[in-house]
């Protein structure tokens, strides 16, 4: 088996952020006994795509930037390029001899957490290109610290376990570490009941999240209170959606984002506001912005039977409605292995718990 070649496609999903978010920086979850945050997968994934190459120069193609680097060794992958995250964790890994290829299926700038799909994806692909040793718990910390590096801010926790696990769960946070718990939720029922639309404006996560944990941080009455709300709102969210009480989860969503635009003057928008306020008059009975907001995606929380009219509101006030479901299934790995003509396929599903 000396001349095998090995080829890896790895994709995972993105999420919608119900409740809890920015809660899951470190250390803010720490002064909030009982923080957690709530999310769904949805299948708007990130996609990656390793191949050998004949040498041992590396190749990174970012298909929706139309960016190509090519270096000699990882060692040049640190900063010297635009493709900061996808360089750093070649370098992590300490790569040879390959091309990875990225792509995305969510907007650019969206808020559901788009970079940390492709990131567990590609930090997922190059595990098995590796040998596959390493654990979910240190692939989580490698995506998480690799992140930071690359755009010089902390980074959340919780957009990394939608991206490997899929499913809809609370990612509780506490003193003695991070612990996923999926939640029985009626699927299709929760589904039924959101529109999901980016509003054409990219937004900047690192610096409206920042912002506010600084502020928390260096004593903020105002934005210790709100963060406070807001991990109530989270417990008063997770038992209203563990018992089918559809129009609680509305109600908390609403408080959520009244919360939630409060912490920082960017986080909503004149935009913002305007699809909000036309998806409220076609009969949403709540909606917030995903991710830390000031552009980006937003979705809308309405009965089944006025969710047409929500997204055709949204569409005409100037959003592109995106189509999606919630999405079970988390990190997805197909390896194939090729030698002396003969190909064998192995696919990997990360397991839910």
């Amino acid at each position: 088996m000396n001349n095998v070649r090995v080829h890896i496609e790895a994709s995972a999903p993105t999420r919608i952020d119900l409740a809890g978010g920015t809660l899951d920086i470190w250390p803010l979850y720490l002064f909030h006994h009982g923080a957690q945050t709530i999310n769904a997968a949805i299948s708007l994934r990130a996609w990656c795509e390793i191949r050998p190459r004949p040498d041992r120069r590396l190749v990174i193609v970012s298909d929706d930037a139309g960016q190509r680097v090519e270096v000699d060794h990882w060692s040049q992958l640190r900063d010297t390029h635009d493709l900061k995250l996808l360089g750093r964790l070649l370098h992590y890994f300490q790569a040879e001899g390959l091309e990875l290829r990225t792509r995305s299926e969510s907007p650019v700038g969206a808020g559901i957490a788009g970079s940390s799909a492709l990131n567990i994806a590609v930090c997922g692909a190059l595990n098995a290109w590796s040998g596959g040793r390493r654990s979910a718990d240190q692939i989580f910390q490698i995506a998480m610290n690799v992140e930071a590096q690359a755009i010089d801010v902390p980074t959340g926790v919780q957009d990394y376990r939608p991206a490997y696990y899929g499913g809809i769960s609370a990612v509780e946070l506490g003193v003695d570490g991070i612990r996923r718990v999926p939640l029985d939720v009626g699927t299709d029922e929760l589904q039924a009941r959101l529109a999901l639309a980016y509003t054409n404006a990219s937004r900047n996560s690192g610096i409206n999240n920042w912002e506010v944990t600084k502020r928390h941080i260096d004593g903020d009455a105002g934005v210790q209170l709100r963060f406070a709300r807001i991990r109530d709102i989270a417990a008063a969210m997770r038992a209203a959606l563990e018992r089918r009480d559809w129009p609680e989860v509305g109600r908390q969503i609403a408080a959520e984002w009244e919360n939630r635009k409060a912490l920082a003057p960017g986080v909503t928008t004149p935009d913002i506001d305007a699809l909000l306020a036309a998806a409220a008059a076609a009969g949403a009975l709540a909606g917030k912005v995903c991710g830390a907001g000031g552009g980006g995606c937003l979705f809308c929380f309405a009965d089944p039977e006025r969710i047409p009219a929500v997204k055709q509101a949204l569409a005409a006030t100037g959003a592109k409605g995106l189509d999606f479901r919630i999405e079970s299934e988390g990190l997805r790995i197909v390896r194939r292995e090729a030698a002396d003509g003969a190909e064998r396929t192995e696919k990997r599903n990360s397991p839910q718990r």
